[in-house]
């Protein structure tokens, strides 16, 4: 059975995640507590920050906005971006995130991304002290490859932890994590909540209409989704969009959370007006034969059986 990841008092994970990355950065603590708030009213209740978000800001603006909020929510926080995943690192950025959000439990402690130079047993011994003493309730993977999730899942047993939810990314011009990372976590039982449902924006359909964003302001980001390939997609989605009258974001991130092993899109915006179209998609359910047009309009990434015969 799959995990569901419920709140201190039982609330289940909300169909989508909201992701808080832009806290104290691209957003301040107005337009930030103005998006809490719309996630709230509209129903979010799996909030995703980092350590190392925004300095710490991220983090600490999160904490000071649950209130008397915060048994209903699903808190969850990353470690190990930086440092590696060692017993030291590992306790010092959970003690550090637990006090920036003013929490005595973390309802999620991610593992940022995997460390091919520690072992995976110190780094799960560690979160076994951290359950034990009441610190984290669950562990999650980010940035993990499926070998490396199933190689994490197996050493987490021997002490008595299992894997509740990873951290892919997907959408609809990314669909590598169809191949393997999807199967291999409904197999396991594993939730998966990717991020960037929207391509850094791309999918939004901005890009077409000469506005900013990722795409123009990181490096990384337009590399990432330089090809052509993509860009047709994303203006084949904004074309259906227009047909439906509805916004490319909520089909986007709605195609997202519409794949067969139900994974739980993380979401996130600058501000509660560029959020709006992606929180619609709580409320929209997509119709099948509207899956299978938008999935259409990118190539299905191949099996792995055929990419090992291709690399042979």
């Amino acid at each position: 059975m799959k995990q569901t990841l419920t709140s201190p008092n039982g609330t289940p994970a909300s169909r989508l995640a909201f992701g808080t990355m832009q806290f104290g950065g691209r957003a301040d603590a107005d337009a930030s507590r103005a998006m809490f708030d719309a996630c709230i009213d509209a129903g979010i209740t799996h909030f995703d920050t980092a350590h190392v978000y925004t300095d710490g800001a991220s983090e600490t603006l999160l904490g000071k906005f649950l209130g008397d909020r915060r048994e209903d929510l699903i808190i969850a926080t990353k470690a190990a971006y930086e440092g590696g995943s060692g017993r030291a690192n590992i306790l010092a950025s959970a003690q550090t995130s637990r006090e920036r959000m003013q929490l005595d439990t973390l309802d999620v402690l991610y593992l940022h991304r995997f460390d091919p130079d520690t072992d995976l047993h110190e780094s799960f011994q560690t979160f076994a002290e951290l359950k034990t003493a009441g610190h984290i309730r669950h562990i999650g993977l980010s940035n993990f490859a499926a070998w490396q999730v199933v190689k994490a899942a197996n050493i987490a047993a021997k002490f008595e932890l299992d894997i509740a939810v990873i951290q892919p990314m997907y959408n609809l011009v990314k669909r590598q994590a169809e191949v393997e990372i999807l199967p291999m976590a409904d197999d396991l039982g594993i939730l998966v909540a990717p991020y960037s449902p929207l391509g850094g924006g791309l999918l939004t359909g901005k890009y077409t209409k000469g506005e900013a964003g990722r795409l123009t302001e990181d490096n990384r980001y337009a590399a990432r989704y330089a090809p052509e390939v993509m860009h047709n997609a994303a203006a084949g989605l904004a074309a259906l969009a227009a047909e439906l009258d509805m916004h490319p974001a909520t089909l986007a991130v709605a195609w997202a959370a519409a794949h067969p092993t139900e994974p739980s899109p993380i979401i996130s915006a600058r501000s509660a007006a560029q959020l709006a179209p992606s929180l619609a998609a709580m409320g929209y359910d997509m119709p099948d034969d509207i899956y299978a047009k938008i999935a259409a309009l990118s190539p299905t990434p191949p099996p792995a059986t055929d990419r090992i015969e291709e690399q042979s």
